[in-house]
């Protein structure tokens, strides 16, 4: 499986849209390379995993069409992880040759969402060019060639936000944004089979913390928590990859400092438009 990190940043961007702190005006400074746009990961150029408001740039880009995905997992209906505006513009007269419909897959929350942000402007045109499939925790079913599972994140208790486990057949992506320190029964993937091969870990906070306990989020000392115990459940490859990703402006994501937070937790931070194969 090819997988693109597409954007890496959390809700409010590296440098944060609205912000003039030290970190975003120096992030601006030392220009495009440091910049981070909200998350979103491309499995094998056809499968992304939520869709942020960068969604359209993302794909300028990086060479692409929005038209190219066929299958989008949302975590969660959070504006940063879930742009469902954008929707309206799959046929009619503003998209042709995109092959069949979108599948989205969702919990009951993103699906309000979609219908409420699509709600005035959808034409009947082009609302059969999207399918919505409403999933839960603790789900297997097959998305295309891939099979998927999910699993319950811990990001507040307004809506069922989820995990996703992707799988070609051979080898096993798991998705583990907006969390914090996960309460679910990692021994699920187990025994249906997944074998992960790389990992996506919440690390909005990097080596740092700013609410205790980390409820919604993590930092890459959560992560290391939640690695122990991936390969404690026995669903890891021995040579599996760890990606700490979704940074916020609060955490100082600049490269140079990744760099020593790599080095010292063994992990790769993820930036925008970094390619990963498995």
């Amino acid at each position: 499986m090819k997988v693109k990190y597409l954007g890496t940043g959390a809700a409010e961007g590296v440098p944060a849209m609205f912000c003039r702190c030290p970190v975003c005006e120096n992030i601006r400074r030392l220009g495009e390379s440091e910049y981070r746009t909200r998350s979103q990961v491309l499995i094998d150029g056809c499968l992304s995993v939520d869709f942020p408001p960068e969604a359209y740039f993302h794909s300028l880009k990086n060479g692409f069409s929005c038209g190219d995905i066929k299958y989008l997992l949302v975590t969660h209906s959070h504006m940063d992880h879930f742009y469902a505006h954008d929707f309206i513009l799959r046929g009619y007269r503003y998209a042709y040759d995109f092959g069949g419909p979108l599948q989205i897959y969702g919990n009951a929350e993103v699906k309000a969402v979609f219908e409420e942000c699509t709600l005035r402007e959808m034409k009947p045109s082009v609302a059969p060019n999207i399918c919505f499939n409403e999933v839960k925790p603790y789900q297997k079913f097959t998305v295309g060639g891939y099979t998927v599972m999910t699993l319950p994140a811990n990001h507040g208790t307004k809506e069922d936000a989820l995990l996703y486990y992707v799988s070609d057949g051979e080898k096993g992506y798991l998705h583990m944004y907006d969390t914090g320190l996960p309460d679910c029964d990692f021994g699920f993937l187990k025994e249906r089979g997944a074998r992960v091969n790389l990992v996506s870990l919440d690390c909005t906070y990097a080596d740092g913390g700013f609410d205790t306990p980390r409820r919604r989020h993590m930092n890459v000392q959560d992560g290391m928590e939640v690695k122990k115990r991936l390969i404690d459940a026995g669903v890891c490859v021995d040579e599996c990859k760890f990606v700490i990703t979704h940074f916020s402006h609060n955490c100082n994501p600049v490269k140079s400092h990744m760099t020593k937070v790599e080095r010292k937790y063994g992990v790769i931070a993820a930036y925008d438009g970094m390619d990963t194969e498995v």
